[in-house]
């Protein structure tokens, strides 16, 4: 009912004893990857124009300001378009989300603070940052931490995330394919009492709690049309997204026979 991803690097414990999943996998211009435990996942679509060889996760060993965990900021996950993370199976109902952020790549110093990487935040569909701006956030300051708050319902057991580009901003400071989204830690919490285990459900362990809430909602509509505006290629990368979240679908179906 819960998720926690430590976005582009490894599994880390913060001083909240959060535990943040790795997410170290290496992604490239249209590809996807599903946790072995089907909790989480995250699709990337995009490549980095001017760039030979395109990193979609980026790294620094600087110090942070305005938190208490420095290596939640060491990496972060990035994209050239389009960025979406998923919860699954998650129990229906409203979820906080926080994401946190810091700019590691446009620098403070003097010609280098130019650059500006603005991206749109959407959460279950829904817009919740238009021409989201690191740095601006952060009182115009780098290798600081933001953190920003949302709640989202779920009614169909998962969750999307999404971070878009939408052409805005600098491309090019301090170097070449230097924009786009941004994300370094991702967590979602239930807002209410969950009445299901923590441990996902699968085809051959399905949960058998009575009080689990009904499952047996028409989920066919599932992140249809994610892809919208990044073409066939993007579509195609979101696919075992959706086919985990079928999976999930059967084992709810097998739940409440």
């Amino acid at each position: 009912y819960n998720f926690s991803v430590k976005c582009g690097g490894p599994q880390i414990t913060s001083s909240s004893n959060i535990v943040y999943e790795q997410d170290n996998i290496l992604l490239g211009p249209a590809t996807y990857y599903v946790t072995d435990s089907e909790r989480w996942a995250v699709s990337n679509v995009g490549y980095f124009t001017g760039s030979n060889n395109p990193a979609y996760s980026a790294p620094s060993l600087s110090q942070f300001t305005n938190t208490l965990d420095t290596e939640l900021f060491h990496t972060a996950r990035v994209s050239a378009s389009s960025l979406r993370y998923y919860g699954l199976g998650l129990e229906n109902g409203n979820y906080n989300v926080t994401l946190q952020f810091a700019e590691i790549q446009i620098q403070d110093t003097e010609w280098k603070r130019l650059g500006r990487r603005l991206f749109d935040i959407y959460i279950q569909g829904n817009l919740v940052a238009k021409d989201f701006d690191i740095r601006k956030e952060a009182g115009g300051a780098s290798f600081t931490a933001v953190l920003k708050l949302y709640q989202a319902q779920v009614t169909a057991n998962y969750l999307e995330i999404h971070f878009f580009w939408a052409g805005k901003g600098t491309c090019c400071v301090p170097k070449q394919a230097t924009y786009g989204p941004l994300i370094s830690a991702i967590s979602a919490v239930p807002d209410f009492v969950p009445t299901v285990s923590n441990n996902p459900p699968t085809l051959d362990n399905p949960p058998t709690l009575d009080n689990s809430p009904s499952r047996k909602k028409d989920r066919s509509g599932l992140i249809v049309g994610v892809a919208t505006g990044v073409g066939v290629v993007g579509f195609m990368a979101v696919l075992p997204v959706l086919y985990v979240v079928w999976r999930r679908r059967i084992a709810r179906m097998i739940e409440d026979q």
